[in-house]
């Protein structure tokens, strides 16, 4: 029986030393192709063209982009076995691709439902894979998974100590439509999930009761860094301390600085005479992002291109626990997807 232990934030392990690279699994190159992708040197997943099933569009921002809806089951399977990044005892480290749900109905192509070919696809035999931690869907980057409950166990032990004395254990690479107004920091905000025209959204409340945190209000946490700037866009690495959905999305927006390709939160970002402010969160509907013309052109796109941008918020590293419990962590990291890349730039940005 499959259980997800945390599929939406932070976290990660693995025992070994730092590293990045992919692994390849049998009759990959054709599911790739279909998918969109080729591979170079390093292992590295490349753009090469849109997929044979759906065919090229012409305003398609991210030439290769992966689209998971557009993948049979069979082909789903074959590029996440390309997407191994590594694969010791019983933890197997994916590079999921955005756009790829981990959980959904029954029925739905997640992560979650193709797990028993995935396990069979890796060797495992009869012990099935279960997810420990995941980006959400529209997120790329790190996913860890185990076919040991007890090593599932202990991580989620070691992930709990480590959100309690505030030690992050995961961090994103974001770009972001504005540039930060201090270059480090932090950003705590109480959030709460609320349906509101028939999408469940994230919403700040300030300042929470009691009884909002019985309701389900919690408080956030997250440390950003602004690696590097230009065009009027920021490279900033996020590390969120507490766990909530969409949670860097929305501390972002309330930085003034959306996350690029946020379709959800952006909305809520206003200028009038350049100057940014937020829109009341309750009252603001989600809507495809609107760039500026400059920005538009600096990446060379159309607004209709801009409104497919995929959110451009990558899972890249992951400390994880060492084999004895005084050990330094572990770190594990995942490449940029291409489209990321290529972003980047663009906008004359150079990630350290």
């Amino acid at each position: 029986m499959r259980t997800v232990f945390a599929a939406e934030m932070v976290g990660c392990c693995i025992w070994g030393r730092s590293w990045v690279g992919w692994r390849r699994g049998p009759g990959v190159r054709a599911a790739l192709a279909a998918a969109g992708f080729g591979t170079k040197a390093g292992h590295q997943l490349q753009p090469q063209g849109s997929s044979k099933r759906s065919g090229p569009r012409r305003d398609q921002p991210c030439p290769g982009l992966l689209r998971p809806e557009d993948l049979s089951r069979e082909e789903l399977v074959d590029v996440l076995t390309a997407a191994v990044v590594d694969q010791k005892g019983p933890l197997v480290t994916v590079n999921k691709p955005q756009g790829l749900p981990v959980t959904g109905k029954p029925g739905d192509l997640t992560l979650l439902s193709v797990l028993p070919e995935l396990s069979q696809s890796l060797g495992l035999g009869e012990r099935e894979l279960q997810i420990v931690r995941a980006p959400g869907k529209d997120s790329s980057g790190l996913v860890l998974l185990s076919s040991c409950p007890q090593t599932a166990s202990r991580l989620q032990k070691f992930f709990t100590h480590s959100c309690r004395v505030q030690r992050p254990t995961a961090t994103y690479c974001a770009i972001t439509d504005g540039i930060p107004a201090t270059s480090e920091g932090k950003i705590q905000a109480a959030l709460k999930l609320e349906h509101i025209d028939g999408a469940n959204l994230v919403v700040p409340v300030k300042p929470p009761s009691r009884k909002d945190i019985l309701e389900g209000v919690k408080r956030t946490l997250s440390h950003f860094r602004v690696v590097a700037t230009g065009s009027g866009c920021a490279l900033v690495q996020l590390q969120p301390l507490t766990v909530f959905p969409s949670q860097l999305q929305v501390h972002m927006v309330l930085q003034l600085c959306p996350v690029l390709g946020d379709h959800m939160y952006s909305a809520r970002v206003s200028t009038v005479l350049g100057q940014r402010f937020l829109l009341p969160a309750e009252s603001t509907k989600p809507r495809k992002q609107v760039l500026d013309e400059a920005l538009l052109r600096c990446l060379r796109l159309t607004p209709s291109q801009a409104a497919q941008l995929p959110l451009h918020l990558h899972l890249h590293s992951l400390l994880l626990p060492g084999p004895r419990p005084r050990d330094t962590p572990i770190e594990l990291l995942a490449p940029l997807p291409p489209y990321f890349t290529k972003t980047l730039q663009c906008l004359g940005l150079r990630q350290q």
